[in-house]
């Protein structure tokens, strides 16, 4: 490739999800390198439950969105909402026309913007690309395996693995942020590469600027230990939490974030009964520093899975580039780390853990900006794309 100039995204988020993850902070840094980028939504990786209201104001959005073209959301970014109708992959019929929506949607912008597809780079996040357009009329083909989605509750996980080796099979790059779903890709294409997930440093650092707490975090006493994410039970062990919160009733848990859509999680329910338990709710990308400048520890308490395996939480560049010192189940992901976070195996460890880490000043600038080093999201794309232009 000697030169990209456009991007075709295959997400599975929407632009405007609330949670921002790889997939926008890829998109932005890509236009901010010149580079335009077709941020194609998630076409459903599971099937909506008729019975969720989320899941039918999702479909509705989608039917309103989905016969529009491709529309401006940022400098040198534009978004498609692919139609996604129930019952799609059950029916022949509703997937072939989804997929000539879609078809016709991309090629109108690649014409519109007066670029051809074989100067264009498609980039991935799921193996159904396949299913919407041709690789060998594309310049390149990458898949960007941040997640193992198979083992996502609602995940087709058979198809999905049949679909993804196809994918593996068919990519020129494919750029995995664990070291599992790494050895996954590469047992199938040796032109795979290890590359954790990164962070916005610029906008983490904000943490050190001067400034007061935010109002509902200004009321909790020190010492504060904090959560940033969703909270989804399939990924965070609550009941570490709920035991932690019990026994060490003057340290104060900070959850920022909302439940996972359609969770009922019963520990979650004694943990908002618990006084030494802050649930903040969901707070928008742009005043997390001012969150994590507030807290004393970053925890990454999350359950051992499948699914926890392969995975690498962007959150633990943001605690590192906000001063915090990190506490955190055993994940594989920190298996090679030599950053400032301490792995236990037990709570009286996970607790011990907490008490060696707060007789500890938290990070200095020059500290969270070494430990970061070369995890940012400019750096991680020039290396990745630099991979792309000499292939």
């Amino acid at each position: 490739m000697n030169k990209i100039d456009t991007c075709i995204l295959f997400s599975t988020a929407d632009w405007d999800a609330r949670y921002w993850t790889n997939k926008q902070h890829t998109a932005m840094h890509m236009a901010l390198k010149g580079i335009d980028v077709l941020y194609i939504e998630s076409i459903g990786l599971r099937m909506p439950k008729l019975s969720s209201g989320a899941d039918l104001i999702r479909i509705w959005r989608r039917l309103i969105r989905g016969f529009s073209y491709a529309y401006q959301v940022e400098n040198g970014i534009w978004v498609i909402s692919p139609i996604v109708i129930p019952f799609r992959r059950q029916s022949k019929v509703v997937a072939w026309i989804n997929k000539r929506i879609l078809k016709n949607k991309i090629q109108n912008f690649l014409k519109v913007n007066n670029c051809k597809s074989e100067s264009a780079l498609a980039w991935t996040y799921h193996p159904y690309i396949l299913d919407y357009l041709d690789p060998s009329q594309y310049n390149s083909l990458v898949y960007h395996c941040v997640d193992d989605l198979s083992t996502v509750p609602g995940v087709d996980a058979k198809q999905f693995m049949q679909k993804e080796r196809v994918l593996l099979n068919e990519a020129s790059a494919i750029f995995a942020t664990s070291r599992e779903l790494f050895l996954r890709c590469f047992a199938i294409n040796k032109k795979s590469f290890f590359y954790p997930n990164v962070v916005d440093i610029a906008h983490f650092l904000k943490a050190f600027e001067p400034g007061e707490d935010p109002h509902d975090l200004r009321t909790i006493p020190h010492p504060r230990l904090g959560y940033v994410g969703v909270l989804s039970d399939f990924k965070v062990d609550f009941s570490l939490i709920l035991k932690i919160a019990i026994n060490n009733s003057r340290w104060q848990i900070v959850l920022i974030g909302d439940e996972r859509e359609g969770q009922n999680n019963p520990i979650v329910k004694q943990l908002k009964n618990i006084a030494n338990v802050h649930f903040l709710g969901y707070k928008p990308y742009k005043e997390l520093p001012d969150y994590l400048r507030g807290l004393d520890i970053g925890l990454l308490p999350n359950l051992q899975n499948k699914y926890t395996d392969s995975m690498c939480p962007m959150k633990y560049f943001e605690y590192i580039a906000s001063g915090l010192r990190v506490v955190s189940t055993p994940l594989k992901f920190l298996d090679h780390s030599k950053k400032p976070i301490t792995q236990v195996d037990t709570l009286n460890e996970f607790v011990e853990s907490i008490e060696s880490q707060l007789r500890l000043p938290k990070l200095t600038l020059s500290q969270s900006i070494e430990q970061v080093g070369e995890n940012t999201w400019d750096q991680r794309l020039t290396k990745m794309l630099s991979i792309l232009l000499n292939t």
